[in-house]
C-alpha cells in the first residue's frame, strides 16, 4: 500500500477546469432517419473528423464493496420501475434484474451538438457485459444468441449496440414521448442538445439523446474498504489518477459528505459528520461534473436524474471514472468522428458500514420492514457481507433466514 493520506475534507470546488464553448447560439437537431446502413461504411467514415460536431455523454457504474473493498458480485433484490414503457429491453423488461454481476451500468445518455446537417452512425460495446435497455430503437443489439449462450458470450465477447443512420439537422423541432407517470428518465431531456429521430417499422421515434443501460463483470478501478472505527480506505487500482471523489452518508433526514480532490494511490478518509445539506451537495457534484467537461445543463440533468437514488439511506463513495478506463470497458465509436467527445462517468460504490449493519440488524429484530426497504436493491449484498462477518451462529442463522425470506418476499416482487 502506497502512503495512504488521512483526509479530513478538502475544498474540491476552488479549482475548476474551463468548460468547452457550445457551437453557435441555435439549438441544433439530430435526426436518426433510417435503419439501413448508410452508403459509406461506419469504419470508413471513422477516418473523417467533422469540425462542427460535438458529442457529450454521462453515465453511472454502480457497485458494492465487499469486506476487502473490491466490487462484489451481486443481484439487485428490487429496483424502482423507473423507465417509461417505450424503452426497449434485452429479452424482457425483467431480464437485467435477474443478472448477478459486479457492475450495473445505469443511464448513459449520449448528446450531440452540430453546426450543420450531418449524417453519422454510433456504436457502443461493453466489456464482459450486456446492453439491457435502450431508446430510440437500435439497428443492432448483440449478442443475438439463444438464451443458454447469452451469458457465455457476455463473459467472453461482451455485448454491443448500434444506431446506424443518424442525421444531425440543426434547428428542428419534434415532440418526445411521455407517459403520465413520473420517471427519472425525463430529466435528461433538459439540455440544449440536438433532438433525435429514428425511423422504425412502427413509425418514427423521437428523443433528445441516445439512451442505453447495461450490466457487466469488468473490475472497477478502485477499492473502498471500511476500517475501524469509522473510516474508509480507498485505493486506486488503475494506472490513471481518479480526478475527484465524494464520500457520502445519510441517516434519516441527516446527511454528510467529504470531498477528495484527487486519488493517485490511496487515501484514508473519515466518514463524514452528518451536518451537510443536499442543496450544497448537489451544487458541489454539479461543479465536479462541469470541471470534467459537461455543460452546466448536462451536469444538472445528471444530478436531477439520480437525485433520489444517489442520496438515499446508507453510505457510499462517488468517484469520477478516468476516461481511459471508460473507453477501455465501454468503447464508443461515432462516424464521422466528432471534433470533441466528452465522456463523464460517475462510479458509485455502496459501503456496508457499522451504522448500516446496525440499522439492518435492528430492523430484522423488530420486524421493521420499512427500514429494510430503504436499502432496497442492495439488501442481498449487505446481508451476505453481514453473514461473512458474523461470529455468533445464532445471529448468522437469523441473517441467512432473513436473506432467504427477502429473496422470495414482496420486497422483491412488488417493485419489479
Amino acid at each position: 500500500m502506497k502512503n495512504p493520506t488521512d483526509l479530513h475534507g478538502t475544498d474540491f470546488g476552488k479549482a475548476r477546469a474551463p468548460v468547452a464553448r457550445r457551437f453557435g447560439v441555435l439549438i441544433p437537431a439530430l435526426l436518426l432517419v433510417s435503419l439501413a446502413p448508410s452508403a459509406v461504411s461506419h469504419d470508413a467514415r471513422l477516418q473523417t473528423v467533422d469540425p462542427g460536431l460535438t458529442a457529450h455523454e454521462w453515465g453511472t457504474f454502480t457497485s458494492v464493496a465487499d469486506i476487502d473493498g473490491t466490487a462484489v458480485d451481486w443481484l439487485p433484490l428490487a429496483g424502482p420501475k423507473d423507465l417509461p414503457i417505450f424503452v426497449e429491453h434485452f429479452r424482457t423488461a425483467g431480464f437485467k434484474g435477474g443478472v448477478s454481476a459486479t457492475v450495473r451500468m445505469e443511464t448513459p445518455v449520449l448528446y450531440f451538438y452540430s453546426t450543420h446537417d450531418t449524417d453519422l452512425s454510433v456504436h457502443v460495446s461493453i466489456s464482459k457485459g450486456l446492453i439491457t435497455e435502450w431508446y430510440p430503437h437500435a439497428s443492432r443489439v448483440t449478442p443475438n444468441a439463444p438464451e443458454q449462450a447469452v451469458f457465455s458470450q457476455m463473459s467472453e465477447e461482451g455485448g454491443s449496440i448500434a444506431w446506424d443512420s443518424v442525421t444531425a439537422v440543426p434547428g428542428s423541432s419534434v415532440d418526445f414521448p411521455r407517459e403520465s407517470r413520473d420517471s427519472r428518465y425525463y430529466a435528461a431531456r433538459e439540455t440544449a442538445s440536438v433532438p433525435l429521430s429514428v425511423k422504425t417499422s412502427a413509425g418514427e421515434q423521437h428523443e433528445k439523446f441516445l439512451f442505453y443501460r447495461g450490466v457487466a463483470n469488468f473490475p472497477v478501478p478502485l477499492s473502498a474498504r471500511v476500517v475501524p472505527p469509522n473510516r474508509v480506505l480507498v485505493q486506486n487500482l488503475g494506472q490513471q489518477s481518479i480526478p475527484g471523489l465524494v464520500l457520502f452518508e445519510r441517516r434519516g433526514e441527516k446527511i454528510g459528505y467529504r470531498e477528495i480532490n484527487r486519488l493517485d494511490n490511496s487515501a484514508l478518509a473519515d466518514l463524514p459528520e452528518l451536518s451537510g445539506s443536499l442543496e450544497s451537495l448537489r451544487s458541489d457534484i454539479e461543479a465536479i461534473l462541469i470541471s470534467q467537461g459537461l455543460f452546466a445543463d448536462e451536469a444538472r440533468a445528471m444530478v436531477q436524474t439520480w437525485d433520489d437514488s444517489w442520496f438515499e439511506e446508507g453510505s457510499r463513495l462517488f468517484y469520477i471514472v478516468p476516461k481511459p478506463f471508460v473507453d477501455s470497458v465501454l468503447p464508443l465509436s461515432i462516424a464521422p468522428v466528432p471534433a470533441e467527445t466528452v465522456r463523464v462517468f460517475v462510479g458509485r460504490i455502496e459501503l456496508v458500514t457499522p451504522a448500516t449493519e446496525k440499522a439492518i440488524a435492528d430492523a430484522i429484530s423488530s420486524g421493521d420492514r420499512g427500514t429494510l426497504k430503504k436499502y432496497d436493491r442492495f439488501l442481498q449484498p449487505i446481508l451476505d457481507i453481514m453473514i461473512q462477518k458474523e461470529t455468533d451462529p445464532v445471529h448468522e442463522e437469523q441473517l441467512e433466514k432473513t436473506l432467504e425470506a427477502v429473496l422470495s418476499s414482496e420486497i422483491t416482487r412488488e417493485r419489479r
